[in-house]
């Protein structure tokens, strides 16, 4: 079977998802799973996942189910995770060390390869061996290097002229973190976090179970 065409957003991001259970089935010495276990695990329901995994392949076998080695390793080709992406981030606050920091994204094959910030007390101290350059260096470090990811992790105000800059040197994937919504070429793509915006949709299914039980 062939990979469908135009697939939504909503199944691409449930993948993370499926990948992130089918690596802890392989932690678990899991060899295979058929579609029901995997829904009691994860939440969607059998037809749901089969349905699915149906827009990029024909993975499963009926009676046997899902070898999850095979299955994990589709996935990861699918989401991209079989090569190395390079990143940078820019803004190393609260939120750009704590990303800096997770070395998990070591293990899925993203390579921090700088930090930039306009703070001088910020300025050449080091977070797991990756030194904090002036932001006033992105423009050159670009230049004279292949970057794949910029993270941006700076004030709204500021966060434009930086996803400029990031444009200009080459970088097609943004991940952003301001709270802003960015303006860019169609052929850059844009992640966003706004976490403002999550923690809102929280408290809206918050108030609503709260009216519900009442």
């Amino acid at each position: 079977m062939e990979r469908k065409k135009n697939i939504s957003m909503a199944v691409i991001k449930r993948l993370p998802k499926y990948q992130r259970y089918l690596r802890e089935l392989l932690n678990n010495d899991v060899d295979r799973i058929s579609s029901k276990e995997l829904s009691e695990k994860i939440g969607f329901t059998a037809s749901q996942i089969r349905q699915d995994l149906n827009c990029f392949g024909d993975f499963g076998q009926q009676g046997y189910g899902y070898n999850v080695r095979d299955l994990y390793n589709e996935i990861n080709s699918i989401l991209g995770l079989d090569r190395v992406y390079k990143e940078v981030i820019i803004g190393a606050g609260n939120i750009g060390q704590a990303i800096a920091n997770y070395t998990r994204f070591d293990k899925l094959g993203f390579s921090l390869e700088a930090i930039f910030d306009a703070n001088p007390k910020l300025i050449g101290l080091k977070i797991r061996d990756v030194e904090i350059q002036d932001i006033d260096q992105l423009n050159n470090f670009l230049k004279n290097n292949s970057i794949d990811i910029g993270i941006i992790c700076v004030p709204s105000i500021n966060a434009q002229k930086v996803c400029d800059m990031l444009v200009r040197g080459g970088v097609r994937g943004i991940w952003n973190f301001a709270p802003v919504d960015l303006g860019v070429p169609e052929d850059v793509i844009v992640e966003n976090v706004h976490l403002s915006e999550s923690i809102l949709t929280l408290t809206y299914l918050l108030n609503e179970k709260d009216k519900q039980n009442k």
